[in-house]
């Protein structure tokens, strides 16, 4: 079918109720989820879609975090869609930037009015008799609007939205000043000539800390153990060279593929040599911080490059703030708040008025939705992921996970791709349902991520598991991904299909 039709059918109750037929739901209406809007767009012009939004706008992270100093910590070349070019200075952008990048791309492919906000899809059933999936969404008035389409696809990230992950700290409710997780900040927190103490080291925390240092007294990054920080420049180089003499249509691909092949390297280089990538890293530190620094305390991690995600700062900001004297990094554990701040194992108090807890995320899959397969529920961690992107047993379904060792957006990308040239497939031939058969019980899998992430290893029991080889690894690699995808074989023997019923 490839026009929209609005049905309507019985309830339990006998009551009728409308149901909105198209042969896609796209779920969630952020970076992800406006690419892939734009590639149905592009490359199933006969395909009819939808895209629920449980928020009031679209932008998905890029919307909901509001902290001081909100950014990319992937380049624009890469993190941008390969479809349109992004033309701003920064490399490392700020979030009101990618937003507006975001919202950009999908007025120009028209992908705004097939969006529906105040939608939070939370269970999608399928129909083997019917081969669609029935999809179920609440609105925010507590009705439930339904959807029926051909395929599923879940572009709603992989945290949830609700809330971040914040551990028991003791004595945290002795505390009398302001206590904020980023991830829900308030717009109007004034931290301007206080003491701020940011619990974390992730990326968020060394987001948060030289943006909040130009106005507070003091900002104290209090940390349980380093990571890996490293600088970028803020601008590329390259980009600005080429932009003087070619046009953007060129220079994009250009940059682009110089950053995928650069970071592809040196997350090769950090795996198989990281004492040469540790090296790189020390004399990057050297030359940022003060002289006799004390490198080892604060950011010299217990575990190799890569084994958790990596930190990039731009132009150095926070080993600027630390020169300033406006930044201080401790590295100790937490005994107790008090109700002045923070005492510390090591016997110290950290005096705070505001303490952000930029403590991690709360993963989630396909945004929390429930998925049943004729009734029977469906646990998604009890399958195996398909090219990274179906999973074994579900069929017309697909979600996107971006890569935790590059940008985001290249695996969505992707993964847009992928589902097109399968729907087209399909059609070609007549199919109704593609779905990955489970492999052999046999075959031993593994984690869905390999990294030791505390985010990741709270939630690798909620996560697929993937298999030792293709189709079921997942790579983190964009090359080898780019050749299995966008210009490998539709079908395998692991992929099932059906032909529709007469």
């Amino acid at each position: 079918m490839s026009t929209q039709e609005l049905l309507s059918e019985k309830t339990p109750s006998g009551e009728e109720t409308a149901v909105r037929r198209v042969d896609v739901v796209i779920v969630g209406a952020g970076l992800s989820g406006v690419g892939a809007a734009c590639h149905l767009s592009r490359y199933c012009q006969d395909k009819s879609f939808v895209i629920l939004e449980a928020r009031p706008v679209s932008g998905g992270t890029w919307d909901l975090f509001r902290y001081p100093g909100v950014r990319s910590d992937s380049d624009m070349f890469t993190l941008g869609y390969r479809f349109r070019p992004w033309r701003g200075e920064k490399a490392l952008a700020d979030g009101p930037s990618i937003l507006s990048y975001i919202r950009e791309t999908a007025a120009e492919h028209k992908v705004e009015d097939r969006i529906c906000y105040h939608h939070r899809v939370t269970k999608a059933s399928w129909s083997s008799k019917e081969a669609r999936w029935k999809v179920e969404a609440e609105r925010p008035d507590g009705s439930t609007a339904i959807f029926s389409c051909s395929f599923l696809f879940a572009n709603s990230g992989y945290y949830r939205y609700e809330s971040g992950y914040t551990p028991e700290f003791p004595g945290i409710g002795e505390f009398t000043g302001q206590v904020v997780h980023p991830q829900h900040w308030p717009p109007d927190l004034d931290y301007e000539g206080k003491e701020v103490v940011v619990i974390g080291s992730g990326a968020t925390a060394v987001t948060l800390v030289p943006a909040m240092a130009k106005l507070a007294a003091r900002v104290t990054m209090l940390q349980r153990s380093p990571t890996y920080i490293a600088s970028l420049p803020a601008t590329d180089p390259l980009a600005k060279k080429l932009r003087k003499r070619l046009p953007e249509r060129v220079v994009y691909p250009l940059v682009r593929w110089k950053n995928v092949l650069g970071a592809l390297v040196f997350f090769q280089l950090s795996r198989k040599k990281p004492e040469i990538v540790k090296r790189l890293i020390r004399r990057g530190l050297e030359a940022s911080l003060p002289p006799g620094y004390d490198i080892d305390t604060h950011f010299k991690p217990d575990y190799e490059p890569w084994d958790q995600r990596m930190c990039f700062v731009p132009d150095g900001d926070l080993f600027a703030a630390i020169r300033a004297g406006t930044v201080e990094v401790v590295t100790d554990r937490i005994e107790t708040f008090t109700t002045e701040g923070i005492r510390l194992e090591s016997g110290r108090e950290l005096l705070a008025d505001i303490v952000v807890t930029a403590t991690g995320l709360s993963l989630q899959m396909a945004g929390g939705m429930e998925l049943d397969l004729d009734g029977e529920k469906v646990e998604l961690s009890k399958t195996v992921g398909y090219r990274g992107i179906m999973f074994s047993g579900v069929p017309n379904f697909a979600s996107t996970m971006g890569y935790t060792n590059a940008s985001w957006t290249l695996k969505a990308d992707l993964a847009a791709t992928y589902v097109c040239r399968l729907l087209n497939y399909m059609e070609r031939h007549g199919y109704a349902v593609a779905c990955a058969e489970p492999p052999d019980p046999s075959l031993p899998t593994q984690p869905w991520l390999d990294l030791t992430s505390g985010y990741v290893l709270r939630s690798l029991d909620s996560l697929p598991r993937q298999g030792q080889h293709a189709p079921w690894r997942l790579y983190h690699n964009y090359i080898l991904d780019l050749l299995m995808l966008r210009y490998g074989p539709v079908r395998d023997r692991a992929l099932a299909f059906q032909r529709r019923h007469r």
